[in-house]
């Protein structure tokens, strides 16, 4: 009984370190927000004065910089947080389709694109359409964002129908990514991916489907319905 009653003393300053830590990353996108005021204010006094361009190019870094913060703290928030689905019947190829069509803000400097492959026939479910396109335009960034326009692959997203009559199922595959270069793991990730791939795979697997990262695949099955 004594490991017990300890494990129960410790599972209480290990809560409250999550609660507190969470509410230092809400105040911290709070004054980042309030920073990307001021250096929108700095933007735009730049452009009203004709000042260089690289103080104009190096304002739109720092602006871009402390969108991806935020993001990053957003991302952090709902994966510390369930998962919360309010589902209705719709069509995961149109859900993937808006959702791949999605790329990274720098994806034209780059010029890689992503091609899809769509198989025919229904791939209608249960789904949560927000939340479920956020998962997939997620996976969808981090597909592109590991291939250069050096790189002979291009990535590839493809969809076909699967499971039996009973049990349907659909299959997505996106191709060509390069993620073991990836330091950042979480476990909802296969130990692959980002923060907010890791957020996805959560979303994912809420719909009661699963999601594999591999070394230049990453592949997720969902649940459909008649």
């Amino acid at each position: 009984m004594k490991p017990a009653v300890a494990m129960a003393k410790d599972k209480n300053p290990l809560e409250d370190l999550g609660r507190a830590t969470l509410q230092i990353v809400h105040d911290l996108k709070n004054q980042l927000n309030g920073l990307k005021l001021y250096a929108t204010f700095l933007r735009k006094r730049l452009e009203r004065e004709d000042r260089s361009p690289e103080e104009r190019e190096t304002i739109l870094k720092l602006i871009a910089g402390l969108d991806r913060a935020a993001r990053d703290m957003t991302a952090l928030v709902r994966y510390s947080r369930p998962v919360e689905l309010r589902c209705h019947r719709a069509d995961l190829g149109k859900i993937i389709i808006d959702a791949s069509s999605v790329l990274p803000a720098n994806h034209s400097a780059t010029g890689v694109s992503l091609t899809s492959e769509i198989e025919s026939g229904s791939l209608y479910g249960e789904f949560d359409s927000s939340n479920l396109s956020e998962a997939f335009r997620a996976i969808t960034a981090e597909v592109v964002s590991t291939i250069s326009a050096r790189d002979v692959d291009r990535p590839s997203l493809h969809v076909r129908r699967a499971g039996s009559l009973k049990s349907p199922e659909a299959i997505v595959e996106w191709r060509a990514a390069k993620l073991t270069s990836r330091n950042h793991r979480f476990p909802s990730c296969n130990s692959y991916g980002t923060l907010h791939t890791a957020l996805a795979a959560r979303i994912i697997e809420a719909h009661g489907g699963r999601v594999e990262f591999g070394a230049n695949i990453i592949r997720a099955w969902l649940p459909l319905s008649e």
